[in-house]
């Protein structure tokens, strides 16, 4: 092939394709379009600039995207700013400006940053959460879960944090430390009256519809049930000395009988009221509590407890393990069946008594080691040799008080933050009137101007704060709390439905026919605030009939982190890598494509300057074949070398199909890859056919389209098509990609083969490599095994005229009983001879010798005695 004097400038070609797709309006979507693919990445916080991890994410979203596009299926691919929040606030004070101008700014930076990076959204759909056109819509939102009793406004001790000056919900306090998810700074519990968001409602259609979501990992349906926290269990009376019956919760009420001890919460009134008594109680809790200590910490008290079960006075304790908001605050305790109850039983020289045993074992040794697991009950009166599930439900029935009862760890949503930059709360308070919705006619509630001062901004502004009631016309004052940005994800993905509809949040019948997202992708980081909320908004949403769709999202993807030297970027670290340095050094395409072929999606990968200049080169490689090819295409016909090339053409198509469906990526680009190095090695081998090499290159530049889509837009005009490839047909394959992975399988096995072979015979210079393969009635033998579910394999064969007639068949009859659970199906004899003559050129590269494929009929019986399916028969001469 001829040197083509066109150089591939990544700067140059993905300028012009970028312009070329937005003069076309190539990803605008139809309001029309029926049910498009709904492919959506998490919306980024307009943090002042992307990084890796957004690169990460946005290329693996539209790669989806565009492959979809390329199926065929209109596609809904948008993006929007999140951008409310308290780190626009700190931003701004320390650049002397005010948060609008920040986050504008930072998001006319960022969206500059993603055209950059080729990625195809419809920006027609565009929203920002700090725009009033869309906050207004968190504020209706908030009068309609008010108007379905969803919202409740209380006195709650609440997490704080005093850097932010701020509430947290529990899923933004972080680790054993207990710090703020944005500044890292210890919270602080804090008595305020806040608003809440009554997600618990919804607690047990949250956890019931997590097995249906079949299309999200299975991790982050672990991390959504765990933080919900059902249980089962009964609630049980003890009886405290001098306080009466208490009440505790547990899911073992069959261990009962060995409850030797009673706990309470520090901050429980009991156990407040006997520390304004006693100086040991009042000195733990004060000073020595510790719930998120390695150990649990407890203090003798002189009250006793009553086990309703036996009747016995057990001790009181004031426990760190016990708190006040799971469960009673109040727990009895079971060392012998119970690991947290066992440590702490121990270190205060509680007794330990057994009550459960394994069904079919002794009663177990449980000094050193609680036994946890249900059994047979023990030591119980009169409820020994009951299963712990009958004992649980027996005991129910009849311990005085008690009743079954479910408990949840998950707590309400409180939506209160004490900051400007968030959407105001639609609640006017007035002293006759109480807490007053703003009427719809006066929303938005508009923030005013910022003003720079510590806590509230809100409270310092007379003119947002002093107002009238809307129902007495009295003086009152406006909420001055703003809502967690939690809100405004919760539902953004409603909004790109009909982002300018004016009269609702969303367009109800489109959003029934686009919903719910087909493909979500984000962090692992979301997996239970931001996905949680958003299931609990949508699922109120649908149950006010604004939406037949309870669950927002069908598939999901979490991607990984991306490291540099094995520890996440950051840029407290000052290990951040630029995109746009990438860009404007290699571009945008290798950027891309590195992070994607790197590793699957979900999982972490480290950046290299090695990988990106690997990915660089390989782009160029592909540039310079195209070109040239195009300059100077061949003109032989490549002899049985064609046939082979060929089927890796197909692979290819089937192995990418595949690979986009499941979102793994990293096998179609590799594969990709790997034919271009083919038709490389089919060049220097012999004159190539035109057509196959322009058909493998054609697949090429069309499987690497959604990755790498700027290159893949010129190389497609290089081909002689004048549409855009995102709008090219997707390669296809019609055939069983099984099959492929037999032949490919097949083919590397027997390469192997001849190279065991010709090592351990020693021959320095093999002239004739003779293949046999298998003949027809010991595949018929493999496929009879395959499918046999007797005993006696070896009488079924033999008792077969058709195979009684081979000398072999004896003693392969006993292989293939020995080998029966792992045979897997092989290609007939047929297709094994068609694979491997097309190979054949293969090895003759390799070991410059003749290579000869026979059939099992065809050769001779010496030979193919050694030969099984999908395992032929190699003779080697020298």
């Amino acid at each position: 092939m001829a040197d083509s004097e066109r150089e591939y400038d990544p700067g140059a070609i993905e300028d012009q394709w970028q312009q070329s797709w937005d003069e076309a309006d190539v990803f605008r979507t139809s309001d029309d379009a029926e049910d498009p693919a709904y492919v959506l990445g998490m919306f980024p916080y307009t943090s002042g600039s992307l990084h890796m991890g957004h690169v990460r994410n946005y290329t693996i979203t539209d790669a989806f995207a565009r492959y979809k596009r390329m199926q065929g299926e209109d596609v809904l691919h948008p993006m929007g700013w999140d951008s409310f929040g308290l780190p626009a606030e700190n931003a701004a004070e320390e650049r002397d400006t005010n948060p609008e101008e920040w986050t504008l700014s930072c998001i006319e930076t960022m969206r500059e940053q993603m055209d950059a990076m080729g990625f195809g959204y419809d920006w027609d759909r565009e929203v920002m959460t700090c725009d009033p056109a869309y906050y207004r819509w968190n504020q209706w939102l908030f009068k309609r879960f008010h108007e379905e009793d969803l919202v409740e406004r209380k006195a709650s001790e609440v997490n704080w944090c005093p850097s932010c000056e701020t509430v947290l919900a529990d899923e933004q306090v972080e680790g054993d430390a207990e710090l703020c998810w944005r500044c890292d700074t210890p919270v602080t519990q804090r008595n305020l009256d806040q608003w809440f968001f009554t997600i618990t409602d919804y607690a047990d259609e949250l956890v019931d519809a997590i097995d249906e979501l079949e299309g999200w990992p299975d991790s982050v349906r672990a991390m959504q049930r765990d933080w919900i926290g059902r249980q089962h269990g009964a609630v049980v009376p003890f009886e405290v000395e001098g306080y009466g019956d208490v009440d505790i919760f547990t899911t073992r009420l069959d261990t009962i009988h060995g409850a030797t001890f009673f706990a309470l919460a520090p901050d429980s009134e009991i156990a407040q009221d006997i520390a304004a008594e006693d100086d040991d109680v009042a000195q733990f809790i004060d000073h020595e509590a510790d719930p998120d200590g390695d150990e649990p910490n407890g203090v003798a008290t002189d009250l006793t407890a009553t086990n309703p079960a036996t009747g016995e006075e057990i001790p009181v304790f004031v426990a760190d393990f016990v708190l006040s908001d799971v469960g009673t605050g109040a727990l009895m305790a079971v060392p012998a069946h119970d690991e947290r109850d066992h440590i702490f039983a121990t270190k205060k020289g509680v007794p330990i008594e057994p009550v459960v045993k394994p069904e079919d074992g002794d009663v177990p040794e449980v000094q050193e080691e609680a036994y946890t697991e249900d059994g047979v009950l023990v030591n119980s009166g009169e409820y020994d040799g009951l299963t712990s599930e009958d004992a649980r439900s027996k005991l129910e029935d009849d311990l005085p008080g008690a009743s079954h009862d479910t408990q949840y760890q998950l707590r309400d949503w409180g939506v209160s933050r004490q900051r400007y930059w968030g959407t105001p709360i639609p609640v006017i308070h007035c002293d006759d009137c109480g807490p007053v919705m703003v009427p719809d006619d006066q929303l938005p509630v508009e923030l005013p101007e910022f003003v720079q001062t510590t806590g509230n901004p809100l409270e310092e502004v007379d003119e947002f704060v002093e107002t009238e009631c809307p129902e007495c016309g009295s003086p009152a004052r406006r909420e001055t709390d703003t809502m967690d940005t939690f809100v405004d994800s919760s539902w953004y993905f409603l909004r790109y439905v009909s982002p300018d509809l004016e009269d609702a949040p969303f367009d109800t019948e489109r959003a029934n026919d686009w919903m719910p997202v087909d493909q979500y992708v984000g962090g692992i980081e979301h997996a239970v605030m931001h996905l949680l909320y958003s299931r609990f908004v949508t699922k109120a949403v649908a149950d006010m009939e604004m939406l037949d769709h309870r669950e927002p999202f069908e598939r999901l993807v979490t991607q990984g982190m991306v490291l540099l030297e094995g520890e996440k970027m950051s840029k407290s670290k000052g290990n951040v890598v630029s995109p746009q340095n990438i860009v404007e050094e290699y571009g945008a395409d290798t950027a891309r494509l590195f992070t994607m072929q790197a590793a699957r999606p979900e999982r972490e990968f480290n950046w290299t300057d090695e990988g990106v200049e690997s990915s660089h080169r390989f782009l160029t490689q592909l540039y310079n074949a195209v070109e040239e090819f195009a300059a100077d295409p061949p003109a032989g016909d490549g002899g049985a070398v064609t046939d082979y090339v060929e089927r890796e053409s197909d692979y290819v198509a089937a192995v990418a199909s595949q690979s986009y469906e499941e979102m793994t990526f990293t096998a179609a680009l590799r594969e990709a890859q790997d034919l271009l190095s083919l038709l490389d090695r089919y060049g220097r081998y012999t004159e190539p056919e035109p057509d196959t090499v322009r058909r493998a290159l054609e697949t090429i530049v069309r499987v690497l389209a959604p990755v790498a889509p700027h290159i893949t837009e010129e190389l497609w005009r290089t081909l002689g098509y004048d549409d855009f490839v995102v709008n090219a047909s997707w390669p296809a394959f019609d055939g069983d990609l099984t099959d492929l992975e037999l032949e490919r399988a097949l083919i590397e096995e027997t390469r192997e083969d001849v190279r065991q072979i010709v090592d351990v015979a020693d021959i320095a210079d093999p002239s004739e490599v003779v293949i046999a393969v298998a003949p027809e009635w010991k595949h018929e033998a493999h496929e009879l095994a395959r499918e046999f579910d007797g005993d006696n394999l070896v009488g079924e064969i033999m008792g077969r005229e058709e195979f009684r007639e081979y000398n072999g068949a004896p003693e392969y009859a006993k292989d293939l009983q020995a080998e029966r659970q792992s045979l897997t199906r092989q290609l007939t004899p047929e297709s094994e001879q068609d694979v491997l003559a097309r190979a054949t050129w293969l090895v003759a590269e390799e070991f410059d010798a003749e290579v000869t494929v026979l059939s099992g009929e065809e050769a001779s019986s010496d030979l193919t005695g050694k030969a099984e399916p999908g395992r032929p028969a190699i003779r080697i001469k020298e």
